[in-house]
């Protein structure tokens, strides 16, 4: 992509409305536009992040055995009637009557929706086990929202439900989903602690939030240090193998981490005291498992091995894809702009052409685009007829990784700039290593990618 022909509104000045980091630098680099409060357009650059984010969820969700579907935002009233939810639930949701006064609504959340699903269709334990999800934008009446897509009104989720016929399956499935969330997080450049948390209106007795640490989060978190240490990395790991999956559970669950909602002063008190941790956090996913308490009511019973029929027991999982891109700028920024981890940076990097117009230098960034291009990587060039400092300070402000800056003297010695947004430092090289050093960099990314199987021309959800 060319600057030039790209969109980008991108602010100078800081709008009045942004309280927090997130919010602010979205806004400024022309990522997204508020419609009205709490719901926003997303623009090119924001809707490119989005999609990465979703593709690695999807990914990750598809290696642990989670088969993807897609339900309506709109839903029956009458379904949840039968939950008994319809009233609970209170004013966040969004009730709704259509032109031949049916009750509907926008759904928050949909465990009452797939269980029927499950219920009109999965007769025999033989089918079982099985785990549907979806990402698919959400609705809930904030009654202030504020933060940007921290806690905004409309916002995009995965969720998902599994269906076991035990609850030692149905907590094996729990357990699967702890992995692939750590799994998913650690992809997306952050650490997200799972912590014992409140079960809310979904219900159950199984719960676990994944918080990630930040100064702006909403919730007061109380843990043990040494739970900052520990990493998923690269292992593999079986998902049909039950130990394997309680054992990371067993790894990341056995320290104290919890909410302020489940905080318990006594136990926490416990832990010596160089390792206590009092700090904010923001809730990028929560897991559930709650029996059979969706299934009886809404009629989800399958036959068993002896020929009776007993209800499915469940589980839900969510990940807030859109609230993920603020949790990560938040932990993730400086005083110039948002600093983009490699693994869901919008453009892998940027092209910047500092004498436009010159003949050598447009040529040369035209062969480190096409040469980065071939190897399935998404440059950003910023080929405008503007000064150096407002294109050093655009490629910031956006947070693109990594920066070759390309000009008319370097190139009479045969070398061009390449920086690291994080770290600030430079490095000359010459075209052609450049362009290798920045593949070199996102092959981890990309596993799938290979130097005759380029990227170019294929969609976003490579994963149907």
């Amino acid at each position: 992509m060319r600057l030039s022909r790209y969109f980008l509104p991108v602010l100078k000045e800081n709008p009045a409305e942004a309280q927090i980091v997130s919010h602010r630098l979205m806004l400024r680099a022309g990522m997204i536009r508020q419609a009205q409060a709490g719901i926003y357009s997303w623009l090119p650059l924001g809707f490119k992040v989005l999609r990465k984010l979703e593709n690695i969820v999807h990914e990750e969700q598809i290696r642990a055995g989670h088969i993807p579907m897609l339900m309506p935002t709109l839903q029956s009233a009458d379904l949840w009637r039968k939950s008994g939810r319809y009233d609970a639930y209170g004013p966040e949701m969004l009730r709704i009557t259509d032109r031949h006064d049916r009750e509907m609504l926008f759904g928050p959340t949909n465990e009452e929706m797939i269980t029927d699903i499950v219920a009109n269709y999965v007769t025999s334990y033989k089918a079982l086990p099985l785990t549907l999800y979806h990402v698919q934008w959400k609705f809930r009446d904030e009654v202030r929202p504020r933060f940007g897509v921290m806690r905004g009104r409309e916002f995009l989720m995965k969720d998902g439900y599994n269906f076991d016929l035990t609850k030692e399956d149905a907590l094996h499935a729990y357990n699967r989903h702890l992995v692939s969330y750590l799994r998913t997080y650690e992809r997306m450049g952050l650490q997200a602690i799972p912590m014992r948390a409140d079960s809310g209106p979904i219900g159950g007795d199984y719960t676990h939030e994944f918080l990630v640490l930040a100064d702006t989060g909403e919730s007061e978190v109380f843990y043990d240090s040494a739970i900052t240490d520990l990493s998923f990395g690269d292992r593999k790991i079986d998902y049909d193998d039950h130990a394997q999956c309680q054992a990371v559970l067993e790894e990341f669950t056995s320290r104290y981490a919890r909410t302020d909602e489940t905080h318990d002063e006594a136990v926490f008190n416990e832990i010596p005291e160089e390792r206590r941790r009092v700090a904010r956090g923001i809730e990028v996913g929560q897991i559930f498992y709650f029996g059979t308490e969706y299934s009886e009511k809404l009629g989800a019973m399958v036959q068993g091995e002896d020929g009776q029929r007993v209800p499915l027991h469940m589980g839900s999982h969510g990940i807030g894809v859109s609230r993920l891109i603020g949790a990560i700028i938040e932990a993730s920024h400086d005083d110039k702009g948002i600093i983009w981890p490699e693994g869901v940076t919008p453009f892998h990097c940027g092209i910047v052409n500092l004498k436009q117009g010159d003949d050598e230098a447009d040529a040369a960034c035209d062969k480190l685009y096409d040469a980065l291009t071939a190897l399935g990587l998404d440059p950003l060039y910023d080929d405008r007829n503007e000064r150096a400092g407002g294109k050093f300070a655009t490629m910031d402000l956006i947070g693109l990784p990594w920066r070759i800056t390309v000009g008319p003297r370097g190139l009479k010695n045969g070398v061009v700039e390449l920086t690291s947004r994080k770290t600030g430092e430079s490095v000359e090289l010459s075209p052609e290593a450049a362009v290798k050093k920045v593949a070199e960099i996102y092959a981890p990314h990309h596993p799938h990618l290979s130097r005759e199987e380029p990227m170019a021309g294929r969609s976003f959800h490579t994963w149907l």
